[in-house]
């Protein structure tokens, strides 16, 4: 998440104190993103720095320095919304690195990992499920980031399912031979 442009964004309806910032992210983002306020300031400092953002000249820092954004801050802020994040290879996700990780271990049961983790997403998928049912008129961007989780924690079982699958159907020596990586674009042959 790029609490740069998320800054910048809040910054764009028009001039705003630190902390002000602050509980407009946190609120903004269904209150599930917690923001420390130095990271505010450190950032806004970053940002009147790169001359995309401009603060009252008299105001000593803190919590009634007020910012605005800069032309550059708009292009800036413009040019990171029309801009797809770079999806080119894999994330380093910490399950992805267990199950792999499992299946060259001698002795680990990759079967019975998988479904303790598989059981797990589907508890938390489950308590995503409760808090959208019991909010019936949920914040807009709660209900957007619940349904974002909910989505990518059923996209996780998917996968879950689709390596436990492969790996019964697998030959024991696939199991343990080396993958074959293309570096250039990090996907696999």
């Amino acid at each position: 998440m790029s609490i740069r442009h998320a800054l910048l964004a809040l910054l764009s309806e028009g001039p705003k104190y630190g902390l002000q910032l602050r509980e407009e992210f946190e609120a903004r983002t269904g209150e599930v993103w917690p923001l420390n306020v130095g990271q505010v300031y450190t950032t806004l400092q970053r940002l009147e720095r790169d001359s995309l953002v401009e603060s009252d000249d008299d105001a000593e820092p803190g919590p009634q320095k007020g910012f605005r954004i800069t032309a550059g801050g708009a292009e800036e802020l413009a040019a990171w919304l029309r801009t797809p994040p770079d999806l080119s290879s894999p994330p380093r996700d910490e399950l992805v690195i267990k199950v792999l990780i499992a299946v060259r271990l001698p002795g680990a049961d990759v079967h019975e990992i998988i479904q303790v983790h598989r059981r797990h997403l589907v508890e938390l998928m489950q308590q995503w499920t409760r808090l959208k049912e019991d909010e019936g008129d949920l914040d807009l961007g709660l209900a957007l980031v619940v349904d974002a989780e909910l989505y990518r924690l059923d996209s996780l079982v998917r996968w879950l399912d689709t390596a436990d699958g492969r790996l019964k159907r697998a030959p024991a020596p696939a199991r343990t031979a080396a993958p074959q990586i293309r570096r250039r674009t990090g996907v696999r042959r």
